[in-house]
């Protein structure tokens, strides 16, 4: 069952305020897109799924892809902002290894799917999508890419290559696990994870003369 078949049509002739009005465009949007995909998707649905009409669907964004580009930054956002938590969440960094990979995890399992407008689109050839979809995963790893320099004495340059490996690892093996059906309980799951990315850091610092 889609996003879209589990929720009813909201009501036409509702005056919202026009940020309230925005979100719940947006929320209709984010139903659409994730069921169908871009290309698929039409603004008559969104506007059906509002509640709305297509003039004032087009009042707050002009076109399908404002829409979902509006879209996209708030859930980039959100995985920026969801990682930035996890890595102040505890000054341990192995924890914070721990609470960077169980992020993803939390992340992709969200009501919505929203994580796979983010990681799945459809949209990837256009370069407004791929800047942003591209800049999610650099943010991510800008935000570990300390702790490696921290823990593991590495350059900068070394230390965010690994940081982007990281989360790489933890966006792919996050998704794996949801769409195999969530077998494994989410703490093993992340658990796991943190666990072989951790090893991997242990592993550092290099012999002296392999930084070159």
């Amino acid at each position: 069952m889609t996003a879209i078949e589990h929720t009813e049509a909201r009501p036409r002739g509702t005056r919202l305020p026009r940020r309230a009005r925005r979100n719940q465009l947006l929320g209709a949007a984010q139903e659409v897109f994730v069921a169908q995909g871009y290309h698929a998707a039409a603004m008559d649905d969104i506007a059906d799924r509002a509640g709305v009409s297509k003039p004032v669907l087009y009042q707050h964004f002009p076109g399908k892809l404002e829409l979902y580009l509006a879209l996209l930054d708030q859930h980039c956002e959100a995985l920026v902002s969801t990682v930035r938590e996890a890595l102040a969440s505890t000054s341990d960094n192995k924890q914070r290894i721990a609470a960077t990979m169980d992020a993803y995890f939390v992340y992709v399992e969200q009501e919505g799917g929203a994580f796979r407008l983010v990681f799945e689109s459809d949209l990837t050839n256009e370069p407004a999508v791929r800047e942003r979809v591209d800049k999610v995963s650099l943010d991510c790893a800008e935000l570990v890419s300390p702790l490696i320099v921290e823990d593991a004495n590495l350059p900068e340059d070394q230390a965010m290559l690994l940081a982007v490996s990281l989360c790489g690892l933890a966006q792919i093996t996050a998704r794996y696990w949801l769409g195999s059906g969530r077998q494994i309980p989410r703490e093993t799951a992340k658990n796991l994870t943190a666990s072989l990315a951790w090893r991997g850091i242990a592993g550092f610092p290099m012999q002296q003369g392999q930084h070159g």
